[in-house]
């Protein structure tokens, strides 16, 4: 089940435990993850980075994921790792991604600051 990473990682929180996060690129990745997660029991964080959407594209990728979360028996949050552009994390929360992470590091302070509350807005 697609579920949100707030709601993973509460609930990891709560009960001190990890959540393992990986990246996924392709659906044999996809699979082998969440196979591992079903296996363990686990709840999953399925990473998507933008080389990965570049390489397979935010509709295959997004899809891909989501089809695999919802036929899983454990909770799989949607995640984009280190977006670091603005428009494909537009795109990746009009895909149905669960979470996502701007990383503004590459700017000072002040404009990480905002660009990041500009997305939280969001």
């Amino acid at each position: 089940m697609l579920v949100s990473g707030i709601e993973i990682l509460k609930h990891a929180q709560k009960n001190s435990y990890g959540v393992g996060a990986f990246n996924v690129n392709n659906m044999e990745i996809t699979q082998a993850a969440i196979n591992a997660a079903e296996e363990l029991n686990a709840p999953v964080i399925l990473q998507v980075t933008q080389g990965a959407i570049q390489y397979a594209g935010i509709d295959y990728i997004s899809k891909i994921v989501k089809l695999a979360a919802k036929k899983a028996s454990v909770p799989v949050t949607l995640h984009l790792d280190h977006g670091t552009d603005f428009d494909i994390i537009m795109q990746c929360l009009r895909h149905g991604f669960t979470s996502v992470m701007i990383d503004g590091s590459k700017y000072p302070l002040e404009e990480n600051i905002a660009r990041t509350k500009k997305v939280v807005e969001i």
